[in-house]
């Protein structure tokens, strides 16, 4: 089955788009990446995505952006096809995670609602390929906590094998940073996943801040490699009530936000620190929450890192992440990128959107798509809604026949 992944994550920079071939083996799922793409949003759209995840707009903007976002995301499915080769009517689904912009969680980590918008009605129509989307809000149904999701990816692509000493933490680091630790060779209910905090959202605040928004991201950490981290401020807001909130628990931009931020940096300046001081301190506030959950949460000593995400192209940070690893979890813990380890599919930028492909693949195969163990739901559950395409009457026609290979 051949099928495209689409991801816009927390720090909404845009779209990811890859192209797969995902195949039953003998051991179980072959997954092989075709093509990749990435789409940029635009200022423009940018700022609708930020102001919508800040609670800004009315009924209208949030109902148009909806629309509008589904045809950017029907736009970068057309290019990562064009890019791989094939033509359209070689692909059977789409799986679009789309662009979060509520995630609305009460005290005590209960999750109430969550949105991700753009339409896949919209993008079934412009490429005539079948799409299933709005994978969260079926485990939040079910009492859980819509996310991580990709943690079924890990199970399949990532364990280590049996017998293996410790876990291997799969770290994402987008705005919001999540983490699966993986144990080999054991059940299910081993895998155990949840949001760790910040990840890249409050160093992009600092970074367009210190330069008048010339940089949106901070580039390998050079900003932050030139300040001063203050670890008293560290310690400080490690005190906030999600770190101790145990698993499974979920976070968003809605309180890892542009307020926080704000008032983040108004306590370095306090306390006499620069731009590029405060940039190095929320820095080091990601690796240390990345740590501290770790130290408090993985079911085992763990073994290795595997970093994925926009975050595991920052050296600085993830050298920072090792030294927090030494101090609070003791030992040197090795850390290597996701397309380093060897035979997974694709690499640090398309993975998110790998796992989306595959979430899809689950879906209109029924086929559940949640890790209870990392979610908190009550159940496996099937994720997702689905949009026929022009292609449905055939697909579906293939999955009864028993012809699909995939």
């Amino acid at each position: 089955m051949r099928v495209v992944g689409l991801m816009s994550g927390t720090s909404a920079d845009g779209i990811d788009a890859v192209a797969a071939e995902i195949r039953s083996t003998e051991d179980g799922l072959g997954m092989r990446q075709l093509a990749f793409e990435h789409v940029a949003w635009s200022a423009e759209e940018k700022g609708a995505i930020e102001s919508l995840i800040a609670g800004g707009g009315d009924t209208r903007s949030l109902s148009r952006a909806g629309f509008q976002l589904g045809a950017r995301f029907a736009e970068a499915a057309l290019r990562v096809v064009r890019r791989s080769g094939l033509g359209l009517g070689a692909f059977d689904l789409i799986g679009s995670h789309g662009q979060t912009v509520w995630h609305e969680v009460e005290e005590g980590g209960v999750v109430q609602s969550t949105l991700q918008i753009g339409e896949a009605a919209v993008i079934a129509e412009r490429t005539g390929i079948t799409t299933v989307a709005d994978f969260r809000v079926a485990d939040v149904a079910a009492g859980g906590q819509g996310a991580p999701l990709i943690s079924i990816f890990d199970q399949y692509f990532l364990r280590p094998a049996a017998g293996s000493e410790g876990c291997r933490a799969v770290q994402n680091i987008g705005g919001i940073g999540n983490v699966t630790f993986l144990t080999g060779g054991e059940s299910e209910g081993a895998t155990l996943a949840f949001d760790t905090g910040p990840g890249n959202a409050l160093i992009d605040w600092a970074a367009a801040h210190a330069t008048d928004g010339a940089m949106q991201y901070d580039e390998d950490g050079r900003l932050a490699a030139q300040g001063r981290r203050e670890d008293s401020l560290v310690e400080r807001w490690l005190g906030h009530p999600f770190f101790q909130q145990k698993p499974p628990k979920s976070t968003g931009r809605e309180l890892f936000s542009g307020e926080m931020a704000a008032r983040f940096q108004q306590e370095a300046a306090d306390n006499g620190l620069s731009a590029a001081d405060f940039t190095a301190t929320v820095t080091e506030l990601t690796a240390a929450s990345i740590a501290e959950s770790y130290r408090r949460f993985a079911p085992k000593p763990v073994a290795e890192v595997v970093a994925c995400g926009g975050g595991a192209r920052n050296p600085f940070l993830l050298a920072r992440i090792g030294a927090q690893l030494r101090r609070r979890c003791g030992g040197n813990v090795p850390i290597v990128r996701y397309g380093e380890v060897e035979g997974v599919p694709g690499d640090e930028e398309s993975k998110e959107a790998l796992g989306f492909a595959l979430l899809a693949r689950l879906t209109i195969r029924g086929e559940s798509g949640n890790v209870p163990a990392c979610t908190g739901a009550k159940g496996a559950r099937v994720l997702g809604k689905i949009s026929p395409g022009r292609n449905f009457q055939a697909l579906v026609e293939r999955l009864q026949g028993n012809v699909d290979s995939g």
